[in-house]
C-alpha cells in the first residue's frame, strides 16, 4: 500500500501518536492526532517473523510517516492478533506470525524512544470506534467485526475491557448451539461458526445445493463464486431460498448478540467487517429479532444496533488511543 497523506490543516497545538496494526502479511501505521484524525498512513510487508527485524521495520515506518506529516509522535500503540499481555507489552501467542512470548513493546520502544502500548487488534478496533467512530456518543459499547471469524471488543464506562491478563472478550467463542458446527477454536456450536461471513457463505452454498431452481444460481453459476454478498443479492431479487438463509443467519447473529447484551447491557452494539456492507438489509432483521429475545425487552434499557463507521482505520485509530493516556 502506498503512503496516503491527508491534506487537512494540521493543528500543531494537538499531540500526535502512531497507531500500528500488525497483520500476517502487512504492518500498517497511521499518524493520528488527539481527536482521532489520521494525518498520514502507510504500510510495509510483515516479512520475517524475527521480532527485532519487525520492530526495526515498524520504527522505520513510523519515522517515515512522521517526516511526511511534519510532526513527532508522543507515543505508539500496537494492535496485534492473538493473545496479548497488554500490561507488560508482550504478544503471548499470535498464530498469524507464529510468535510466542515476544516483548514487542520494549523492542519498538527502544527504537522510537517513546512509550509503546499494545492490545489485541479487535480490542484496538473497538476502542477506535468508541473514541472516533459510531460509538463516540456512548459509554458502554459492544463492537463486533464480522469477517472470516467474529472478533470484537467491549467498552465499559468508556474504557476497554480486556479481562484477566488481557485474555477475555473473545466474543466469537460463546456456544449458541451445543453440539453444533465445528469451530476453528476446537469447540462445537460457537457463535463464530454460525454468524461469521465464513458461516454465511457455507449456509448459502448448502441452500443452493438443496434448491437447484434458486435465483442464487443465476447470481453465482458455481459454488466457488459465492461470497458474503450473494445471499443479499438473492433477497433483492425476491428469491425465497435466499430469504430463508438470511432469516436463519440473522437469527444466529441476534442470538449471539442477545447473550452478550444480557450480560453487559451496552448502550450500543456496533457491527463492522465485510458483512456489515449490507447495511440495513442486515441490521433491520437483527434489530427486530434482538428486541424479541433480550431479557426484559428494550423499553427500560434500549440498546442501539448500528454500523461501525471507521472500516479498516478503526484498528489504527484505536491503537493510537491506547497510548494517549
Amino acid at each position: 500500500m502506498r503512503d496516503i497523506i491527508y491534506r487537512a490543516r494540521i493543528d500543531m497545538e494537538k499531540k500526535f501518536y502512531a497507531g500500528i496494526d500488525i497483520g500476517g502479511t502487512s504492518i500498517k501505521c497511521g499518524i493520528v492526532d488527539s481527536d482521532g484524525n489520521i494525518l498520514v498512513k502507510g504500510s510495509v510487508p510483515t516479512g520475517a517473523a524475527d521480532c527485532a527485524v519487525i520492530a526495526g521495520n515498524i520504527a522505520e515506518l513510523v519515522s517515515r510517516l512522521e517526516r511526511q506529516a511534519g510532526v513527532k509522535a508522543e507515543g505508539a500503540g500496537i494492535g496485534a492478533p492473538g493473545i496479548i499481555d497488554s500490561k507488560n507489552g508482550v504478544i503471548v501467542y499470535s498464530p498469524n506470525i507464529v510468535w510466542k512470548d515476544v516483548p514487542i513493546c520494549a523492542e519498538v520502544g527502544k527504537r522510537l524512544g517513546v512509550p509503546v502500548k499494545i492490545a489485541n487488534d479487535a480490542n484496538a478496533a473497538a476502542l477506535g470506534e468508541k473514541m472516533a467512530g459510531s460509538g463516540k456518543n456512548y459509554d458502554d459499547v459492544l463492537f463486533l467485526t464480522i469477517g472470516t471469524g467474529i472478533g470484537g471488543g467491549i467498552i465499559i464506562d468508556g474504557k476497554l475491557f480486556e479481562g484477566f491478563r488481557s485474555a477475555g472478550a473473545e466474543i466469537g467463542h460463546q456456544v449458541i448451539r451445543q453440539g453444533g458446527e465445528k469451530c476453528s477454536c476446537g469447540r462445537d456450536g460457537c457463535f463464530e461458526a454460525y454468524a461469521s461471513a465464513t458461516a454465511l457463505i457455507r449456509q448459502t452454498k448448502r441452500a443452493m445445493q438443496n434448491d437447484r431452481d434458486s435465483v442464487l444460481w443465476k447470481i453465482c453459476p458455481d459454488l466457488d463464486s459465492v461470497n458474503g454478498k450473494t445471499v443479499f443479492d438473492g433477497v433483492k431479487a425476491g428469491d425465497k431460498t435466499a430469504m430463508s438463509v438470511l432469516d436463519a443467519y440473522t437469527g444466529y447473529l441476534a442470538e449471539g448478540i442477545a447473550n452478550l447484551v444480557n450480560i453487559l447491557r451496552p448502550e450500543a452494539v456496533l457491527i463492522g467487517g465485510g458483512v456489515s456492507a449490507a447495511g440495513e438489509a442486515l441490521l433491520n432483521p437483527v434489530r427486530e429479532k434482538l428486541g424479541k429475545i433480550v431479557f426484559g425487552g428494550m423499553e427500560y434499557a434500549p440498546v442501539k444496533t448500528e454500523l461501525a463507521t471507521l472500516g479498516n482505520d478503526a484498528g489504527l485509530i484505536g491503537s493510537a488511543f491506547l497510548v494517549m493516556d
